[in-house]
């Protein structure tokens, strides 16, 4: 049976009837909402770029590159136990999380918006626009002109001076890797900073940090030993914020060369 109101207009069937009035301030109210949450999803690219920078340097350490290692928690992928909104997040930042499972972050707020953009953003929203080339001719370039061997190694081949890139692939993004190759110095994950270590006994070791808790610290030093050192037995340790490497002098092409070979690390096979 065809219903008497399936042929008024939609004004008239609303105004008919005071039991459909309720449905249309839903409606409404959910036209709202949406409209609220897509434009709490619209960020510039400089606002992104801000946010990667920040996140590399305030929040990369405890969360991971990409953003997972808290458990219950997946950052790019936007997983957050108590979070609904950029208001949530930012509030979450400037306050931390009880029980010491997060510190509060006094940010600028270029800082705050940006950081919120870059994980809103899906930690790469520009990593499509990333020029990804060839990746035979990247391990060439890798290996040879862009003097990368020298200081990483990759499946077991290699010095230890660097991190080890045997499964970036698997872990960054193409942006986060042109990054790197662009501008290390707003690219360089804490944990990955030199360090320099005084101990009760007169030595000084300069290396790169691999882990560090509360009580020790390991270390790979100069020599490329694996250093584990008590924190009670230095008598200084210091942590270098000038840059480790600099920008690399390849042309845009051979940077994404180099990009497509890293992309293609992701372990042994």
């Amino acid at each position: 049976m065809m219903s008497p109101m399936k042929n008024l207009p939609m004004c008239q069937f609303f105004t008919n009837s005071r039991t459909y009035v309720p449905l249309l301030l839903l409606l409404l109210g959910l036209q709202q909402g949406l409209a609220q949450e897509l434009g709490d999803h619209q960020y510039t690219t400089e606002a992104i770029e801000e946010g990667s920078r920040v996140y590399t340097q305030q929040c990369a350490l405890c969360h991971g590159p990409q953003g997972a290692l808290i458990d219950g928690v997946d950052l790019r992928r936007g997983q957050f136990p108590t979070v609904r909104s950029d208001a949530d997040l930012r509030n979450l930042i400037s306050s931390g999380a009880g029980e010491g499972r997060m510190p509060a972050f006094e940010l600028r707020d270029d800082e705050m918006n940006g950081v919120i953009a870059y994980i809103r953003a899906g930690f790469d929203a520009d990593g499509i626009a990333v020029k990804i080339g060839d990746p035979g001719r990247g391990q060439i370039l890798f290996q040879g002109k862009g003097e990368c061997a020298s200081c990483h190694r990759v499946n077991g081949v290699g010095p230890r001076t660097a991190p080890d890139l045997s499964f970036i692939g698997a872990i960054r993004t193409p942006a986060s890797l042109q990054r790197n190759l662009l501008d290390p110095a707003t690219a360089l994950l804490p944990i990955n900073k030199s360090v320099r270590l005084v101990t009760r006994n007169e030595e000084t070791i300069v290396g790169r940090r691999l882990n560090e808790d509360t009580y020790t610290v390991q270390v790979i030093d100069s020599q490329e030993r694996l250093r584990s050192l008590k924190k009670s037995d230095l008598v200084s340790y210091e942590i270098s914020d000038a840059p480790s490497k600099q920008p690399t002098t390849l042309s845009s092409d051979e940077v994404a060369d180099v990009i497509g070979y890293l992309l293609t690390l992701r372990g042994l096979q």
